[in-house]
């Protein structure tokens, strides 16, 4: 019996003897999981904007239109490329009345309506969209000219180009809100007062900052 043990006690040491000198499992790091983006902005959208404008030397006023764009976002990348298109009615106007020679004249500029045709470019983090936009602008200008008896007034379509930038963020699956500015140059155009000799006006410069909702269709 004793013989019996001391072979069992034997082979039992050299097992653990022979386990030890194996050598280690190898150890394998799982994988870091994909990150995958919560939020894609391709597609098309609708929305409604409104702010205040005003110009570089004179006249402000506020602004309200529509918007609509189409976004693209390649999947597992962060960022967005498109194109917009909005037009607004406005009231961003100046009004002066000056001394000439004896009588008063008073001067009214208007700018009753604007909007432009952009591409846009931006880095998403997520449900908040960082972009830049820029391109052709327009805006429709009403000069009036009165000297409390006569009023001349003309209309022209003055066109240029816009550049800007905001923040979009996408605070439901379908809906979208936005901040903005932008600033717009346009070129010159000649006004007719009730005949000749026309009247240039000049470079138009103005600022906006407009708010905005957006709608996705996915």
């Amino acid at each position: 019996m004793k013989q019996l043990l001391l072979a069992g006690v034997a082979l039992s040491v050299a097992t653990a003897a022979s386990a030890a000198d194996l050598p280690a499992r190898p150890y394998a790091k799982a994988p870091p999981a994909a990150v995958v983006a919560a939020y894609n902005w391709s597609g098309f959208y609708l929305g409604a904007m409104g702010g205040y404008g005003w110009e570089t030397d004179a006249g402000s006023g506020g602004f309200g239109g529509g918007t609509v764009g189409y976004n693209w976002q390649l999947p597992g990348s962060q960022f967005v490329f498109g194109v917009e298109v909005d037009a607004a009615g406005a009231s961003i106007k100046d009004r002066f009345t000056e001394d000439a020679g004896g009588f008063l004249v008073t001067q009214e500029t208007k700018i009753n309506s604007f909007g432009s045709v952009t591409g846009r470019a931006g880095f998403a983090m997520d449900a908040a969209l960082i972009y830049a936009k820029g391109g052709y602008a327009w805006a429709n200008r009403k000069w009036s000219i009165s000297d409390g008896i006569v009023t001349f007034s003309d209309s022209q379509t003055h066109t240029g180009y816009t550049i800007g930038g905001g923040l979009e963020y996408m605070f439901a699956p379908n809906w979208s809100a936005k901040g903005e500015y932008m600033f717009t140059s346009l070129g010159s155009e000649a006004y007719n007062f009730g005949g000749p000799p026309l009247v240039d006006s000049g470079t138009i410069d103005f600022h906006t900052i407009k708010v905005g909702v957006n709608y996705h269709f996915r």
